[in-house]
């Protein structure tokens, strides 16, 4: 139970995420709780703790957790929603997830109506949307700082982040505020839904306890430094199933910079989807390499067709797989090659819309460079 008074009966919608894995496997936004609940202050702070060599998770809690909020966003007849984030600056700047504030159950995402934030000292102020970012669920607010006592969070590095390395989770799971929970990074460099039909790359994969509630919260390292966004859970019940999603903080501070100047987001786009190469697919190709992206389908009107790359036209099954054969195969992209799957979406969102680069293709069994001409990533990728 939490505070009570104008949001006494506010009806709390979990939004669900469908996930981009195969086998039935479902992804679930972890911001919102479908249930009402009575709000009182009189709620304790709760903590789950584990241990880890070198972590201490009591020091990462009392030095972030004052600078971490909860939000509630009203939405009129459509209902509300709450969530978590965090404290940017002095100035009263908050973070959070674009799906925390926004709602597109009419069709078009659209902004809340109204937007609380309720610090740790239970101080509630409402709040402006700056901007949101649905390519990569962020959304920047602004609150008036007069009177309140703000704690900003350190902004960290993911790229720093080894599979292994403890992290902990702050947010208010299920409406409990200030909660803890700590794991360890299972994975860098994952894929994940957006709030469009794009993925987010090079998400963090952990197996801190996420929950409905914790969206928008913040993914601390050791020194209680900000390495990601809290977003969502993989899951088939709804619950935490020990995978949760954030946001990587490079991707994020992207989006705040864009946010900040004019309350979007654009993002470069070439116009192609693709399948990563390895050496036995390789082989059975017949291909002069090992490594590229494998073009599957070429955008019509996008900006790969106008330079002239080819996407695949036969289809073939190999080693319990599906793939799209005959295309071009991108090696590299202005010198940096693709080898992973996500590398030519994380090369190619390290430019901007008009940007033009250089891309080495296979065609035809010749390498060739063919110069291209970004575009303004559409909300769906089947669009030129």
């Amino acid at each position: 139970m939490r505070r009570a008074g104008a949001l006494a009966a506010l009806l709390l919608c979990l939004a669900m995420l469908v996930g981009c894995a195969a086998g039935g496997e479902g992804t679930s936004s972890t911001s919102e709780e479908q249930v009402t609940r009575e709000l009182d202050p009189s709620v304790p702070q709760v903590a789950i703790e584990t241990s880890s060599p070198g972590f201490d998770a009591t020091r990462v809690y009392e030095e972030a957790s004052p600078g971490v909020v909860t939000i509630r966003s009203v939405f009129g007849d459509v209902g509300a929603a709450e969530g978590s984030g965090f404290v940017l600056g002095d100035e009263g700047e908050i973070v959070t997830n674009a799906h925390v504030v926004t709602d597109e159950s009419s069709g078009d995402r659209k902004p809340a109506e109204q937007v609380y934030v309720e610090f740790p000292d239970h101080n509630v102020v409402p709040a402006e949307i700056v901007g949101f970012d649905p390519f990569v669920d962020v959304a920047l607010l602004k609150i008036a700082p007069s009177g309140l006592t703000l704690h900003p969070l350190e902004l960290g590095d993911d790229r720093e982040l080894r599979v292994g390395q403890p992290v902990a989770a702050i947010g208010s799971p299920f409406g409990e505020q200030q909660s803890l929970s700590v794991g360890v990074v299972s994975a860098t460099d994952r894929s994940v839904k957006s709030l469009t039909q794009f993925e987010i790359s090079g998400a963090i994969q952990t197996d801190a306890s996420i929950n409905p509630g914790n969206s928008g919260g913040p993914l601390l390292d050791v020194g209680a430094r900000v390495v990601g966004i809290n977003q969502q859970i993989e899951t088939n019940s709804g619950a935490n199933d020990g995978v949760g999603f954030a946001v990587p903080i490079s991707a994020v501070k992207r989006s705040i910079a864009q946010l900040r100047e004019d309350g979007g987001a654009e993002y470069a786009y070439m116009g192609v989807s693709s399948q990563a190469l390895y050496p036995q697919l390789a082989r059975k190709l017949d291909l002069d390499t090992t490594y590229g992206g494998l073009i599957s389908e070429v955008v019509a009107g996008g900006p790969a067709e106008e330079a002239g790359l080819k996407g695949g036209d036969d289809k073939l099954r190999f080693q319990a797989a599906q793939y799209r054969t005959g295309g071009d195969v991108i090696l590299e992209v202005d010198g940096q090659k693709i080898v992973e799957d996500d590398d030519l979406a994380g090369v190619i969102a390290g430019h901007r819309p008009g940007d033009e680069v250089t891309v080495t293709v296979l065609h035809d069994d010749q390498r060739e460079k063919v110069q291209l001409k970004l575009g303004d990533r559409p909300d769906d990728p089947t669009s030129g």
